[in-house]
């Protein structure tokens, strides 16, 4: 609109402020140290581990997994307490809706879930997964081999992608944890 035209319209220029786009936000919040102290407080150490899945681990993962979002790098760490294992610390990197997130899991030695802490987090939007109560829906869980967003994980209305998306992270490291790292002998929850 010109501003002769506002002027006859309104009696007085009219100013138009544009809003910027918002930004892509990039921010780390722990470092693997940190996350590892935050979700096995109670470990004394953390052991790397090198996966190696046969084929017909691999087919098994792809086809129990669901649809996966694009991954990023995936590290595994073996955590030991003071009387014995504790279980499995992973951190992984899921795409979001154009970037990756940066997560890790820790996986009990009997296979439940701890909640998942967000490393970095790259988006604009959606940046709510960061709260501890939306996380906590993982804790405890006994089989996250079947965890589905909006069904068994709230959705976050503004984050649906980095909900569907760290779910479907979540489920394949549960499914990695059983195929490829379950205790011999030990029962699926």
């Amino acid at each position: 609109m010109n501003r002769q035209l506002a002027t006859a319209l309104f009696g007085a220029p009219m100013v138009v402020l544009l809003a910027p786009a918002a930004p892509a936000v990039a921010a780390d919040y722990l470092t693997v140290g940190q996350a590892q102290q935050a979700i096995f407080p109670e470990a004394r150490a953390f052991e790397p581990v090198t996966l190696q899945l046969d084929e017909r681990q691999r087919r098994a993962l792809s086809a129990a997994a669901g649809p996966q979002p694009p991954h990023g790098q995936l590290r595994a760490w073996r955590v030991q307490g003071a009387t014995g294992p504790l279980g499995f610390f992973f951190t992984d990197e899921v795409v979001g809706r154009q970037d990756f997130i940066d997560y890790a899991l820790g996986i009990n030695a009997d296979g439940t879930l701890r909640a998942p802490e967000i490393l970095s987090y790259r988006e604009s939007h959606g940046g709510e997964i960061r709260n501890a109560a939306w996380r906590r829906q993982f804790a405890r869980r006994a089989d996250g081999t079947h965890l589905r967003n909006a069904i068994d994980i709230r959705n976050i209305a503004g984050a649906t992608l980095s909900c569907e998306h760290l779910t479907a992270g979540v489920r394949y490291l549960a499914l990695l944890w059983q195929l490829a790292l379950q205790p011999p002998g030990a029962s699926t929850p």
